[in-house]
């Protein structure tokens, strides 16, 4: 019963137009009520003004919540078109703005493996600006093996410290150890084409909107990592 001085909030669930669906399947990692993780993997946009995008696909690979702010599910964060990897979705209205909260706060644990080219030290630093603002990014030399080709091929472990676009490709570059297969962010002499690029969104770290849970989800790496460096033990991020 109503009694005066309460508050009531209506939500309205978001009613997607009738368009031509998208039939792509999607590796679902976790989901339920509130979120979802997913596989992104390459060669598809997360989101954007193409038909083919990941967030195209998520109605007809994720269930709609049941809650009353349920929403069409969209990603939280994005992921470059060629990296593969862990991806966040959000399903309700709350959740989504709780999560890019804890995007823009740095709060979330960002865990990523690339094969990059050359000599590297066991591990270090990048600190510089992208785009006129503050960039980090601390690296972990994990494997390395020789390669004919490229001399040494290195497994790195990266932790992004803030979220600019490319972030990981033009740091790993500026220092001289581009990532493999990185079309845009290389050497001329460095150059690998049709393998795509060695970059890989292993695991986050979040905290659940809804039970405050610290949550812990990872993507395992994709098979031509171990192509290259054979079984790999996974290195927990600092």
């Amino acid at each position: 019963m109503i009694h005066g001085g309460e508050l009531i909030q209506i939500f309205i669930p978001d009613e997607d137009p009738p368009k031509k669906q998208l039939v792509f399947p999607i590796q679902v990692l976790f989901e339920d009520e509130y979120l979802a993780a997913i596989h992104k993997p390459a060669g598809i946009l997360v989101s954007g003004n193409s038909f083919k995008t990941v967030r195209n696909a998520l109605s007809q690979n994720l269930q709609r919540s049941c809650l009353p702010d349920a929403c069409a599910p969209q990603p939280v964060h994005r992921l470059d078109y060629p990296t593969t990897g862990i991806l966040l979705i959000g399903k309700t209205s709350s959740s989504i703005r709780d999560l890019n909260k804890q995007f823009a706060d740095n709060e979330i644990i960002k865990a990523y493996y690339a094969v990059t080219i050359g000599d590297m030290p066991a591990k270090g630093e990048i600190s510089s600006e992208i785009d006129d603002k503050h960039a980090q990014s601390n690296y972990t030399v994990i494997q390395t093996v020789p390669s004919r080709r490229f001399g040494t091929l290195n497994l790195v472990l990266l932790t992004p410290q803030t979220g600019r676009r490319h972030q990981l490709r033009i740091h790993l570059s500026s220092i001289g150890h581009p990532i493999l297969g990185d079309q845009k962010y290389r050497e001329e002499n460095l150059v690998l084409k049709g393998k795509g690029l060695y970059l890989h969104a292993f695991s986050l770290t979040f905290t659940h909107p809804f039970t405050g849970e610290k949550i812990y989800q990872e993507d395992p790496l994709p098979v031509r990592f171990e192509k290259i460096f054979g079984p790999i033990q996974h290195v927990n991020a600092p």
